[in-house]
């Protein structure tokens, strides 16, 4: 596919700076707002806001790695961009809706491309009931956390916390506990995609509970609420030999 009207954005860091001049010189800068196509420069932290940024204009988004990890992004080159994006192939996300209820009434939502995270917030571990599809499967897990995972997050923090990875097409969210104490041996659960998630922190006020969707977190809570929005399906791109499924592929590899 062809894109004519090519807009770059990048993270603050002198390497993105950089490497948005270099680009920019090159092959000018259209605006986003009315781009074919957001190239963006930076690291994967970077590329989740990019993709909140622009999550509701749904147009593609190609990055290019100018920070550290880059699982999310291509290799930098300033030469032969366009015949890259031609050739680019595409993976639509799944983005996780969490809403969540605080401990003074008030009601939040947010959107997460790869995991919303429950934490404890004090030297007490957090003590939650799990709902799905609104039936208890677990009255109480002792821990430090929870974290339920996209295909594309998969790999990233619920992976640190042994979560399992997930390829993309495989239509499953991970439920993954952080330093589950009770049931000391619970190792989570793969859940189908279409699975409503509740979370109900208990002893909320003694036992205090935040919650994280990407980068925007509530404080204090007392349940989230966690499903996929089938209406928002975020659009990457990728170099053939860097596609986003390989990758999840070979992380079940590596040592």
């Amino acid at each position: 596919m062809k894109y004519n009207k090519i807009a770059f954005v990048a993270a603050r860091q002198k390497q993105a700076q950089d490497a948005l001049k270099k680009m920019q010189t090159k092959y000018g800068n259209s605006d986003p707002a009315k781009a074919d196509v957001i190239v963006a420069l930076g690291g994967d932290g970077y590329m989740l806001r990019t993709l909140h940024k622009f999550l509701k204009r749904n147009v593609p988004i190609f990055g290019m790695n100018r920070g550290s990890v880059g699982f999310l992004m291509n290799e930098f080159k300033v030469i032969g961009l366009k015949k890259r994006l031609e050739q680019a192939q595409a993976i639509n996300l799944h983005p996780l809706r969490m809403k969540v209820t605080e401990l003074n009434g008030k009601t939040r939502e947010a959107l997460a491309i790869n995991e919303v995270s429950l934490l404890r917030q004090t030297r007490l571990a957090a003590k939650l009931k799990i709902k799905i599809d609104g039936k208890v499967q677990m009255e109480e897990l002792i821990c430090d956390g929870a974290i339920v995972a996209t295909p594309a997050g998969s790999t990233a923090y619920n992976l640190s916390a042994h979560g399992p990875i997930i390829p993309l097409g495989a239509d499953l969210m991970a439920l993954t506990p952080i330093s589950a104490f009770r049931p000391r041996q619970w190792r989570g659960a793969l859940l189908p995609s279409d699975a409503k998630i509740e979370f109900e922190v208990l002893d909320p006020h003694e036992r205090q509970v935040s919650v994280a969707a990407d980068g925007t977190e509530v404080r204090k809570i007392k349940s989230v609420t966690i499903c996929e929005d089938g209406s928002l399906k975020p659009t990457l791109l990728f170099d053939p030999e860097h596609n986003l499924e390989d990758r999840i592929v070979r992380e079940q590899f590596l040592l």
